[in-house]
């Protein structure tokens, strides 16, 4: 009997090694698959667009004659995006964290809006795109302006910005704040001065890899009617606007009409990808040098 148990289990464990090795084999196929085609998607878009990049087209204007088009309208379009993306989603999604954290009552209320925070974050883009429209473009009369484009984009990624932040005020060990308050400091002076210097690495972090996402969204953009027309360079978040991912969708519809708008697309994505790997490494940066062991 004692036999026949033991080679039941030596079965199992062959069985389990084979399966085992069986996913390892599939898994690796699998990424080698997507990093296959991700390399010859780079490949394209490298040999395509590399010899358009130069001082004129990163400087200059739109233009119908592709060989006289810029990307500045878009690059400056995208810079005054993100100031008005970058205060908002930090003030108000580093302050609901900390309230959610804080301040709020543990109970099942606070674990209904959790929850609801949790599942905005993976709503789709264009919902945001449509709530833009809705609320900001029409029922505000903003029109298609910068401030409605970051409004917009705002509302796209606080979530990430509120777990995120949420995440990192739960990482900062307990002891440091109930030090703080046996010295006689108030909760907003352990606020400030002890849980936010200590949580501020994740959380930038996670705003930084947030703010790279609204880099790259073009769908609640084109629903909210942000054109890709020759508009002059915006000087203002009050300003008509379009961003680099815009002008790459419609230069790659155009591309259609034009065959050189193909490579224009693929020059902007080089510019694009350019400007989201600093975004990223900026990051990893910012977390490695202020990350502080407890």
């Amino acid at each position: 009997m004692h036999q026949m148990n033991q080679a039941d289990m030596m079965k199992k464990a062959k069985w389990r090694l084979f399966l085992n090795k069986t996913a390892t084999v599939l898994f690796m196929l699998s990424a080698f698959f997507g990093l296959f085609f991700l390399g010859l998607l780079f490949y394209k878009v490298f040999t395509d667009g590399i010899a358009f990049i130069n001082f004129e087209f990163l400087t200059g204007k739109l233009s119908t004659q592709p060989e006289r088009a810029g990307i500045m309208g878009a690059i400056l379009g995208t810079f005054y995006l993100m100031l008005c993306v970058v205060p908002i989603t930090m003030v108000v999604g580093v302050g609901t964290a900390l309230y959610l954290e804080m301040y709020a009552k543990k109970g099942k209320g606070l674990q209904f809006i959790q929850t609801n925070i949790a599942n905005l974050a993976g709503v789709p883009s264009i919902v945001y795109g449509i709530l833009g429209l809705t609320v900001f473009v029409r029922a505000m009369n903003l029109g298609n302006i910068v401030l409605a484009g970051g409004l917009t984009m705002s509302l796209l990624i606080l979530p990430i910005v509120i777990v995120a932040s949420q995440e990192a005020i739960r990482a900062i060990p307990f002891h440091l704040s109930e030090a703080s308050y046996g010295l006689g400091a108030t909760k907003w002076q352990t606020i400030r001065r002890v849980i936010l210097p200590a949580a501020l690495p994740m959380i930038l972090t996670g705003a930084i890899l947030s703010l790279s996402r609204a880099i790259g969204e073009t769908a609640p953009l084109v629903v909210i009617g942000i054109p890709a027309l020759l508009i002059p360079f915006p000087g203002s978040i009050f300003d008509r606007f379009t961003v680099l991912p815009m002008q790459i969708y419609y230069w790659t519809l155009d591309s259609s009409l034009v065959a050189e708008y193909a490579n224009l697309a693929a020059a902007t994505i080089i510019v694009l990808l350019l400007l989201l790997f600093l975004l990223n490494s900026a990051a990893i940066l910012i977390r490695n040098k202020f990350q502080q062991s407890f």
